[in-house]
């Protein structure tokens, strides 16, 4: 399958800066993820969608190597980040999640930390150095909409903000070590309606610096902040093309199911 449909045109097809191959992903015995070869569009919204169980946060925890970590888990095939294969043993795993990022689905602020404490917390765990720490924290803070809400309260800790600045705050983190691609695992899952649609602003704005894919169950979520959109189903690729062909016109019968509220 390739990186974007042929119906699109070369000349306004995107850059890809994710390239999957063949990939594969298990869990013991279990083969959750099968054979995927899709091409991540670069400065783009990508969401994945699919019933639950389909193999969508594996995936997402495959291009960061964060599926390793669980006992008996293992991938193979090839994930390319500007060229280079993430899996070749010469690519440091830690230096990796700089560069790929990822919130997850409950907002998860260090809770011995201040606000301030947590957006530094990538640089200050990987010892890196950071010249003028006070405009990085500022700097993030803005980037994700929450340094009016609390510039006061910087040495609170980050747990005594609400969810939705919770999670705007973790973003943050992740932005403060600049990362190439930004990975939303159902960020938006756990919050109300008025957090969730900061956190929807916040990602058209960020998606002309970052490549961001977005796991989520929500299409009409997925309708309003993509680009691009894969449809997944029992841990296979179905359908990838941009959101408002899969909406309007998918190539596959499972698709239009699935997006037309048959089944999920």
């Amino acid at each position: 399958m390739t990186a974007i449909d042929p119906e699109i045109g070369a000349e306004s097809a995107p850059a890809t800066k994710l390239q999957v191959t063949h990939l594969n992903a298990y869990f013991g015995d279990l083969h959750v993820i099968r054979d995927i070869t899709l091409g991540v569009p670069a400065e783009k919204v990508t969401a994945i969608i699919g019933p639950s169980g389909c193999g969508k946060s594996t995936f997402l925890r495959c291009l960061n190597r964060m599926h390793e970590h669980v006992p008996g888990a293992r991938a193979k095939g090839e994930v390319l980040l500007d060229g280079v294969d993430v899996y070749h043993p010469s690519v440091n795993p830690v230096r990796l999640r700089r560069r790929v990022g990822m919130v997850f689905q409950k907002p998860n602020p260090f809770p011995t930390m201040s606000i301030r404490d947590n957006v530094l917390a990538g640089h200050r765990l990987n010892g890196t150095h950071i010249d003028a720490p006070g405009e990085l924290v500022e700097h993030c803070l803005r980037q994700v909409a929450l340094w009016d809400e609390v510039k006061d309260r910087l040495d609170q800790p980050g747990i005594a903000l609400s969810s939705g600045q919770q999670q705007r705050l973790c973003i943050a983190r992740v932005l403060a070590v600049e990362p190439d691609v930004v990975l939303l695992d159902e960020p938006c899952s756990a919050l109300d309606p008025i957090a969730t649609a900061h956190i929807e602003e916040l990602i058209e704005e960020l998606k002309d610096r970052y490549t961001l894919l977005l796991v989520t169950h929500n299409l009409q979520q997925a309708a309003r902040v993509s680009d691009y959109m894969a449809f997944f189903y029992m841990g296979n690729l179905v359908e990838f093309d941009r959101t408002d062909v899969i909406f309007t016109n998918p190539k596959e019968s499972r698709t239009e199911d699935y997006v037309t509220g048959k089944f999920g």
